[in-house]
């Protein structure tokens, strides 16, 4: 199968790309390389030194929200005309620079002594910052920020208890995007202006075919049964209709056993009850990276299980013969760092189809895997969710549970749903199929708090046993769409020469914008990800996946034609935009340093400085149609 990175050209030696991390980071305003805040804490007394944080905190508060009144009232008259807005995003940067130093601060300045040290943007662009110190710098954060409503106010009240404040940092951090998404969704006839969200893994290309056949009379069947509480595994029925599914799709060699087969509200809640029946608190899984993000928060819900990056590299040679491959060395690597730094890692994670790359791992490589895990005696957890929507014909999906014998069947569990391979994900539905009785019945425990209700779970009973339908209608008509769709985006994208993975599987692809990005740092990508926003658009940019590789963004192409006409539009809009304001930026540097090199000692000459500074700045941007 071939693996190449589509660039939008036909010759093979572009099919693959490098990509190299910049390791400048971007300017924060008034915080350039901390130099000011260093000096002024050096000789201050701890005291001293955050009294005038708070200060600095309270005056930047009070701007940033005289900055978004501003925005909202201009917003009111002219929505449509509005654009990237650079000031609140500096606003946004300065609050968070203040709240990241008071944090260290009290961190280090309180103990032992240590100077003051502001922290360091290039750890972040080189993503060395994982989700662990994600979550912890985001709860201290929010502990601080929550102190810092009422300045005024030298008491400490907290609502939350520890572990509230950090789910609930935890929680806004990773949804942020969405929940405003579902404030003002776009509507092709009620609400133009709302957002398109191409960031959220959701196929809407069959809603039709699905609205009429969960509408049929068969679907409409209640009794005194499905009215109360249910096996809290599932219903008998449904799991039974899970097991023959699963033997039918994934090609079992033997009939699965319903036994085995766990049901609960969505593939992340069983993501979740895993972690948490396998691991004890403070262990970890170990996780090929990029990877689908929604994993970080899943994992610590309950658990408070960490993930262990297992960082791949796009760049091809001689160890990585296609973008972002994963090997058992880079696993063994993965491993022994962790070890190294004392946490004791209790299984691996996989998605095949990969999210977000759409990679599907060959029955090989994923045997190699296993037998990996089988020798450090470690779970793996592999989700399937995308089985179903591998949209070639010349690709060949494998499940781990067509394998003839695994490694050790006894840690080994799969994870299968139907939100993305039959765009039902209101339905809330995912499945565990583990060979372990003894985890089935631990997982089972989950449904108390987790399960379906009787009714869906007849209805997908229903859904599921209509092989004749699924076989028939559905997936012929489903796989196409899914091509014509795919088509459309990379089209869009080999023209704009924006290069991008393409594996023919998933709903989505995996896009390259690091030419958009100076330097090429996550704060700039996360810059990037809010022009988008600003224009209505939403995407996932690749820090949310765990990529230690700046520029990366997932767009998810499952839609209508018309909402991927007027997405791409946006997109495109944003990134003229961002490649003039670059344009704009070094015309500025070049005559800055030509200026400068001109004597100014008097005031004509200062004069002719600004003169120099403001034509030629107009006239280059003129010549270039800015």
């Amino acid at each position: 199968m071939s693996e190449n990175m589509d660039r939008g050209s036909s010759q093979p030696d572009e099919a693959h790309m490098s990509i190299q991390s910049r390791s400048n980071p971007s300017d924060i305003p008034h915080m350039s390389d901390g130099q000011v805040w260093d000096q002024a804490f050096r000789n201050h007394s701890i005291h001293t030194c955050l009294m005038e944080m708070v200060l600095s905190l309270q005056q930047a508060v009070a701007d940033h929200i005289t900055q978004l009144a501003t925005r909202h009232q201009q917003q009111d008259l002219v929505p449509e005309e509005q654009g990237h807005n650079q000031p609140i995003w500096g606003q946004e940067a300065l609050l968070g620079r203040l709240m990241f130093q008071m944090v260290n601060h009290l961190q280090f300045g309180a103990t032992g002594g240590q100077k003051f040290q502001p922290p360091c943007p290039s750890e972040d662009s080189k993503g060395d910052v994982r989700s662990r110190e994600q979550a912890q710098v985001s709860k201290q954060i929010y502990k601080i920020f929550y102190q810092l409503t009422n300045f005024e106010d030298t008491s400490i009240n907290y609502v939350l208890s520890n572990r509230g404040v950090e789910t609930s940092a935890l929680y806004h951090g990773s949804f942020q995007d969405y929940n405003t998404y579902q404030g003002n969704k776009y509507h092709e006839d009620k609400n133009t202006l709302g957002f398109i969200n191409l960031g959220t893994s959701e196929n809407k290309l069959c809603t039709d075919l699905l609205t009429e056949r969960l509408s049929r009379s068969d679907m409409n069947y209640i009794d005194d049964d499905l009215l109360q509480y249910s096996d809290w595994r599932g219903q008998p029925f449904l799991r039974e209709e899970v097991a023959q599914f699963l033997t039918y799709y994934c090609k079992a060699p033997a009939p699965l056993d319903p036994e085995n087969v766990v049901v609960l509200n969505g593939c992340s809640s069983v993501f979740s009850a895993l972690a948490t029946v396998l691991c004890d608190p403070g262990e970890a899984f170990l996780v090929p990276t990029p990877t689908y993000s929604d994993f970080v928060f899943s994992a610590h819900l309950y658990a408070k299980v960490d993930l262990v990056p297992v960082d791949l590299e796009s760049q091809v040679s001689d160890a990585n013969t296609h973008p972002f491959q994963l090997t058992v060395d880079k696993l063994e690597q993965a491993l022994l760092n962790a070890k190294l730094e004392g946490k004791k890692v209790r299984g691996l994670v996989l998605i095949n189809p990969q999210n977000p790359l759409g990679h599907i791992y060959s029955q090989d490589s994923l045997m190699e895997y296993l037998e990996f895990a089988k020798k450090h005696s470690l779970h793996v957890i592999i989700d399937e969710i995308y089985m179903l929507s591998v949209f070639d014909e010349s690709i060949t999906f494998r499940s781990v549970l067509s394998m003839e014998s695994l490694p050790d069947p006894n840690k080994t569990h799969m994870i299968w749903g139907t939100s993305k391979d039959f765009g039902i994900s209101g339905f809330r539905f995912g499945t565990l199929y583990t060979h372990n009785k003894e985890v089935a019945l631990a997982m089972s425990s989950f449904g108390y708090l987790h399960g379906i209700s009787g009714i869906t779970q007849y209805k997908l009973h229903r859904l599921l046993q209509d092989r004749e339908w699924i076989d028939n209608v559905y997936l012929p008509t489903n796989h196409s769409r899914l091509q014509e769709a795919h088509r459309f985006i990379t089209n869009e994208l080999k023209s704009s020469k924006i290069p991008f993975l393409s594996h023919g599987s998933g709903l989505y692809v995996w896009i390259s914008l690091r030419k958009y990005l100076d330097p090429c740092t996550f704060e700039e990508e996360l810059l990037l990800h809010r022009r988008f926003l600003d224009k209505k658009l939403i995407l996932s940019c690749g820090k949310t996946f765990m990529c230690k590789e700046p520029g990366w963004f997932r767009l998810v192409f499952a839609a209508t034609p018309l909402l991927l006409k007027h997405a791409m539009q946006r997109f495109y809009t944003v990134l003229v935009e961002q490649e003039q304001d670059w344009v704009v930026k070094q015309l500025e540097d070049a005559i800055n340093q030509e200026v400068e090199d001109l004597p100014a000692s008097d005031a004509s000459q200062s004069y002719s400085r600004e003169v120099i500074l403001t034509s030629g700045l107009e006239g280059c941007c003129s010549d270039l149609g800015l």
